[in-house]
């Protein structure tokens, strides 16, 4: 566990991915202290008797561990100091992480916002972030708040000057397919718009970026690549990574030249979490099944064989039906 504080760290590498894939921003010295804390709580009180954030930040908690050999005994058996070192190292791999996609997606989501080879009109600067944002018509229009008409002179001027100050609970257009939102059906398209995806037939939109190696945004990766979520046994799409993509972009449209999760323009902490919530509530849960199995099989269209339907009339169709036909005369037979 002890190693030196270098990016080839094995807790730093593991932070970079964990945060990623599974939960961004919180305080990873304080999530581990707290946790280890709590499992000594839980031998009296179960879990279910905790306010709903804080089941959140124990799953969390128990996912972190879990997902990294031999981190929970030696967490347990170790000293406070050994916990918060631990800890620190992890959030400097997420922090690390999330800083270079920053920097990355900065310049990058730029070039996606129209086809390669015409111009984007006004300019944008890729340095310069402050004429983004309301401030420009084309990233105005990503992130007008879904229910607002951008093309209404007073939303667009209120939007601007900041009268109008938008939550980061208040979803903006850019997360819809089409750019379209209905507010009668507001699932239909949410987290499948084409600046996540595609937005051109030539470009491969943010998660290929972030998740695959950089080279497959512009072409198909070769079965040797080595990209980030192949080093790290990443075969799906995860709701984590579905939420922090979406906060990279709408930031990455922002006129704010630095990340903070206390940034209370950006709000991104609260529009964070607000994706998550909606992707972990249980009454949501066919919704979020769909959409995840949609992403899984367009990012990891061969890792995603459990999740396609089964041809009719093929040999594995015909041995799934004499079994569940077996399955079915075993249970009459014992009731």
């Amino acid at each position: 566990m002890a190693a030196s504080r270098t990016s080839s760290n094995p807790l730093i590498l593991h932070g970079r991915h964990f945060g990623r894939t599974v939960f961004a921003l919180c305080n990873y010295p304080a999530l581990l202290t707290a946790g280890i804390l709590r499992l000594e709580e839980l031998q009296d009180s179960p879990i279910e008797d905790y306010p709903a954030d804080v089941r959140r930040e124990h799953r969390v908690f128990m996912e972190l561990v879990e997902s990294y050999p031999g981190l929970l005994d030696h967490l347990t058996n170790g000293k406070e100091e050994d916990i918060i070192h631990v800890g620190e190292l992890m959030g400097k791999g997420a922090s690390g992480a999330r800083g270079d996609d920053t920097k990355t997606l900065k310049s990058a989501v730029l070039e996606w916002l129209v086809p390669r080879g015409q111009p984007l009109i006004p300019t944008l600067s890729r340095n310069i972030k402050s004429d983004c944002g309301f401030n420009h018509e084309v990233t105005g229009a990503l992130l007008c708040p879904a229910g607002l008409d951008w093309s209404n002179a007073e939303t667009k001027q209120s939007l601007k000057s900041g009268e109008t100050a938008v939550r980061g609970d208040q979803w903006p257009m850019f997360l819809y397919a089409g750019y379209v939102y209905d507010p009668e059906d507001p699932w239909t398209g949410l987290l499948r718009s084409e600046i996540l995806i595609f937005i051109s037939s030539f470009f491969r939109q943010g998660f290929k970026h972030v998740f695959t190696s950089p080279s497959s945004v512009d072409k198909e990766p070769k079965a040797t690549r080595s990209g980030n979520a192949y080093l790290h046994g990443m075969k799906s799409v995860t709701k984590g990574s579905l939420a922090y993509i979406a906060t990279q972009v709408r930031f990455s449209l922002s006129s704010s030249s630095v990340f903070s999760r206390t940034d209370t323009v950006t709000d991104s902490e609260n529009f964070y979490h607000s994706i998550l919530d909606l992707l972990e509530d249980p009454d949501e849960s066919q919704e979020v099944v769909d959409l995840m199995t949609w992403w899984t099989r367009l990012i990891f269209p061969n890792s995603s064989s459990s999740q396609r339907c089964i041809s009719q009339n093929s040999a594995l169709s015909k041995i799934r039906e004499k079994r569940a036909v077996l399955r079915a005369g075993t249970t009459t037979g014992t009731t």
